[in-house]
């Protein structure tokens, strides 16, 4: 039976992407919004840029609609992380032919920038997670923090390998598809620049997020996490867990507590009472961003300005 689905599978796939073939002008189409910033600076003015997950939701528990299915069937190319990330549309990419598909987790250059996941270094902040948290503990992004997208280097890494995606795909454009790669750079390293510079009087100011997501944007401004509250965002953090950061923000001295736009920050609000410690909001999908030709350097500089607006300060 297995046998027969499996070969049923392989037929439609072949016969969607043959009729995929035939369309004039199909989309690039991306898991997440942060990597359709990338991609729709690299498309720009050739082919259109489609963000699968909708604002608001979360990628770690989306599940692939019948629509979302026909748009990656009509697509020129998908552009994901990986499975660790979007397992939702793991079985879909996977079957996808690599001739059309970006897997940035797997790119040759990005595989030595990757950080260990938060399940590997919880013990480095003295976290013990209680029994509340056991599904925290069996969510797993596989060993390494997989949320790419916050890394300058990651997308620039990333814009390149999908401007060579699409210069075979679409030779024609080479040109376009070339100067837009060469905008991209640019900008990105003129707003790497204003960034570094917004955040170095920050350092050395302690906070802790609300979940393990930006790993790669503080490191490589040298921001100084003292932790975070939960691996996966959609397990709340138990009483032990938020005595424990209770604590640790008062005997750290942490400047603030971030809670994300797409999670209820109560718990948040629960710790931060009582104490000096300020409030802020980071979004790390970049959720009230237009998709175009600016969008991953704003996408940067909104970051920079959730994190000073709420550290500066005595």
């Amino acid at each position: 039976m297995l046998h027969k689905k499996t070969l049923l599978f392989a037929a439609l796939s072949t016969v969607l992407w043959g009729a995929a073939a035939t369309q004039a002008s199909a989309a690039v189409v991306v898991s997440l919004k942060p990597l359709g910033f990338i991609a729709s600076a690299i498309a720009d003015g050739v082919t259109p840029t489609e963000v699968l997950l909708p604002d608001g939701a979360s990628e770690h528990d989306y599940s692939l609609r019948p629509s979302d299915a026909k748009r990656l069937q009509n697509a020129d190319l998908v552009v994901w992380i990986g499975p660790e990330m979007e397992a939702f549309m793991d079985k879909t990419a996977t079957a996808f032919p690599d001739a059309k598909k970006v897997t940035i987790s797997t790119l040759p250059g990005v595989k030595p920038l990757l950080m260990k996941g938060a399940d590997d270094d919880d013990d480095d902040h003295g976290h013990n997670h209680d029994a509340a948290e056991k599904g925290d503990e069996d969510h797993h992004h596989g060993e390494y923090n997989m949320h790419l997208w916050l890394s300058p280097e990651i997308a620039r890494l990333s814009a390149v390998a999908i401007h060579d995606k699409l210069v075979e795909l679409m030779p024609q454009s080479r040109a376009k598809l070339d100067a837009n790669l060469k905008d991209f750079e640019a900008n990105l390293a003129a707003t790497d620049k204003q960034v570094g510079n917004e955040l170095a009087p920050l350092k050395g100011k302690g906070y802790f997020v609300f979940h393990d997501a930006y790993g790669y944007y503080e490191k490589h401004y040298g921001m100084t996490s003292l932790g975070h509250f939960t691996v996966n965002p959609e397990i709340q953090p138990g009483a032990q867990r938020l005595h424990e950061i209770r604590t640790q923000l008062v005997e750290q001295k942490a400047t603030c507590v971030f809670a994300e736009p797409q999670f209820r920050p109560a718990v948040v609000e629960a710790v931060a009472r009582g104490t000096s410690v300020r409030m802020g909001t980071l979004d790390p999908l970049g959720t009230n961003i237009q998709l175009g030709k600016a969008s991953y350097p704003a996408f940067l500089t909104q970051l920079a300005n959730q994190y000073s607006s709420c550290l500066k300060g005595d």
